[in-house]
């Protein structure tokens, strides 16, 4: 772990840490006892025990739910719940904290190698709703897709708002791209086969990104679009029915909404709602995941119709039984083990 991904955890919540990773480990006869209660969507989806232990702790636990009385406080908050819940992996063989030239400045960024070959790169933005996460924050999930797919992975440090709004996430975004096909030779790697990946806001990057480079000489071999955000003008369906208890509330994307966009800026330009795309043809090959219990389910949904409409190859995985964030909630049970390497094996067989 680098100065730039390490997150500690306060020593009180040490001994809730050891408990997530026992609870991880819970008996299936005892988990299939606990599925009796758990809650089930309007689709028949039955939520997962895990998701649901999950839910109910960051409903009660401060700051659970990304919130927090200043910026600084609620990234802090994201930090110590991400920690709370991470992964303990094994070593890789690469670690290493990067610069990219920026837009406005060097923009952080972390490679992690699992071994000392490696099949493609994986550009990846993490979660957070624009104004929160880090490197640190998705270190372990970093760390996990590299060692599933065998790659290397680059996590970057976009700007956040509403220090730097909308579009400096965008601009970032593109720019550790262009970097990633440049740097690939260097590290050994063909830039014909590098994936474009993220999670929630981080997925409506790597959504944006990719409309933005199609027609280009090298584009992604894949776009891994993790429970992403897709329409910022959303309303009604599962915004509604998941607008609370389920991590992500309805609340916190207005919050994260309010910070990321300045006043007078259409919510449907496609650089913020990608689905508003007027044309979505030629892009890369797509994998769209979603998750049962999640606000942003059905744009997702809709976002892998629209794809698929629009001719690109695309797949789409639906987890009905887990909520948003569950990349970085792999240390809680099997489900969302079991759905990071499905979603991982789209990788594999895409730089395949």
């Amino acid at each position: 772990m680098t100065k730039a991904t390490q997150s500690s955890l306060p020593l009180p919540l040490c001994p809730a840490r050891a408990a997530v990773r026992l609870a991880g480990r819970l008996p299936a006869v005892l988990a299939s006892a606990l599925s009796r209660w758990c809650p089930v969507n309007a689709d028949g989806e039955h939520l997962a025990p895990e998701a649901w232990l999950a839910s109910m702790s960051t409903a009660v636990m401060p700051g659970g739910d990304m919130s927090g009385a200043t910026i600084p406080a609620a990234r802090r908050n994201l930090e110590i719940n991400s920690a709370l819940v991470a992964e303990k992996t094994p070593e890789l063989s690469v670690v290493e904290d990067l610069l990219l030239d920026g837009p406005d400045g060097p923009i952080g960024a972390t490679r992690y190698r699992a071994e000392t070959s490696s099949i493609g790169l994986v550009v990846f933005f993490h979660g957070g709703g624009f104004a929160l996460g880090s490197r640190a924050t998705h270190d372990a999930y970093a760390r996990r897709l590299a060692l599933d797919t065998g790659a290397d992975v680059l996590s970057v440090e976009y700007r956040l708002a509403p220090e730097h709004p909308f579009p400096a996430a965008v601009d970032d975004a593109l720019a550790a791209w262009r970097f990633a096909v440049d740097a690939a030779p260097r590290w050994g790697l063909d830039p014909r086969r590098i994936v474009v990946a993220g999670d929630s806001a981080g997925g409506n990057l790597a959504a944006v990104v990719s409309q933005h480079v199609r027609g280009e000489d090298i584009t992604p071999v894949l776009q891994l679009l993790i429970y992403p955000l897709t329409d910022l003008d959303r309303n009604g369906g599962s915004r509604d029915e998941f607008a609370v208890g389920y991590f992500l509330t309805a609340e916190r994307i207005d919050w994260f909404t309010d910070h990321y966009v300045p006043a007078g800026i259409d919510h449907t330009d496609p650089r913020l709602s990608p689905l508003y795309a007027a044309d979505l043809a030629g892009q890369p090959r797509a994998h769209v995941v979603v998750a049962g219990f999640d606000p942003l389910r059905d744009e997702g949904l809709d976002y892998a119709a629209a794809l698929e409409r629009a001719g690109v190859p695309t797949t789409l995985q639906r987890e009905g039984g887990l909520i948003h964030g569950f990349v970085n909630m792999v240390a809680t049970g099997p489900t969302p083990r079991r759905a990071v390497s499905r979603m991982h094996q789209a990788v594999v067989d895409a730089l395949g």
